[in-house]
């Protein structure tokens, strides 16, 4: 018999989540940075008998009237593959019974596309599925020698500059490296969290958040902040100031963060999303290959499925022309 049953407790749930190799969004400190941003969390294990065999941390979000809410899933859930279809048929039967959701809507860690009954292909992406993903289980060498040459001479150049790379531990520098952040945005013209959000991600995934920086006088001039698993580092944030740029520090910055995720034995190291921008262009030189991930994946559990999935572009629209009054 098969059940799906909550897991309450942080210390199982992050064992079972780390033997299992799952990608680092879901550990149990990421939906505690969710649950203080506007959602509500469940974990749930997948059950046959009393084998644990899939795994979901579940994001949910109330909607408005009549669609009640929505189910998601990120870069989850985690199972064999053997498993995907039995354990996506049980998840989207919780969600519907539990949250009477109007879609469970999943972002796997997985490449390839998702050819179940049922599912469909979302245009309504919050984790980018095109990126590029390091095998680090290659010798550093092998992955030197995919970089671009530019690439490998800017490594070597920044790394001789007056520069010390180390992990950020106080909230000083935490502080130091979110105004440099604000200014990349500026620059770029992307939108930011308020100050809290980071601070909650600081804090809430402990060990598993490594924000390290690039230092110049003691002071940052550049940082990269990834979470990490047993088996994977995911790039979430990054930037540099004027000076940052003149040094060209984010090259070094960026290997040496490599070179310490291999050290400590992860296998992947995934830089989060490629976009035809500027900061793709930068992530791609480091290797010569893209990944291309499942994307995002809608199971519609109700028949208002179908106002959700156009009203949520409309809304988007919306609020972008809102900001930009």
């Amino acid at each position: 018999m098969i059940t799906v049953r909550p897991i309450e407790n942080q210390t199982e749930w992050d064992e079972v989540l780390l033997e299992k190799g799952a990608h680092p969004l879901q550990l149990w400190g990421w939906g505690e940075v969710k649950a203080a941003h506007n959602w509500r969390v469940r974990r749930v294990g997948v059950y046959r008998g009393e084998e644990l065999f899939g795994t979901a941390q579940l994001l949910i979000r109330r909607l408005p009237w009549p669609l009640k809410a929505l189910v998601y899933v990120p870069r989850g859930p985690v199972c064999a593959i053997q498993d995907r279809e039995v354990v996506l048929e049980e998840l989207a039967h919780y969600a519907k019974k539990t949250y009477h959701a109007v879609a469970l809507t999943i972002e796997p860690d997985w490449e390839g596309g998702l050819a179940l009954p049922g599912w469909r292909r979302s245009t309504n992406t919050i984790l980018i599925p095109r990126t590029l993903i390091l095998d680090l289980t290659l010798s550093e060498d092998e992955l030197m020698a995919s970089m671009a040459k530019k690439t490998r001479q800017y490594i070597r150049k920044s790394a001789g500059e007056a520069l010390e790379i180390r992990k950020v531990v106080s909230r000083e520098e935490l502080d130091a490296c979110l105004a440099i952040y604000k200014q990349t945005a500026q620059r770029a013209g992307f939108a930011l969290h308020a100050d809290q959000y980071y601070y909650d991600v600081f804090d809430k995934l402990g060990e598993y958040s490594v924000l390290m920086a690039a230092f110049n006088d003691n002071q940052p001039v550049a940082f990269l902040w990834d979470v990490i698993s047993a088996t994977t580092s995911f790039e979430l944030y990054g930037g540099m100031n004027d000076l940052g740029q003149q040094l060209r520090a984010n090259y070094a910055l960026k290997w040496q963060t490599i070179q310490r995720m291999k050290q400590w034995g992860l296998r992947r190291y995934d830089m989060n999303g490629l976009l035809n921008d500027g900061v793709s262009t930068f992530k791609q030189s480091f290797a010569e290959h893209e990944n291309m991930l499942a994307g995002t994946c809608d199971m519609p559990l109700s028949p208002l499925y179908i106002v959700w999935d156009k009203a949520l572009p409309l809304g988007k629209k919306l609020l972008r022309k809102l900001k930009n009054r």
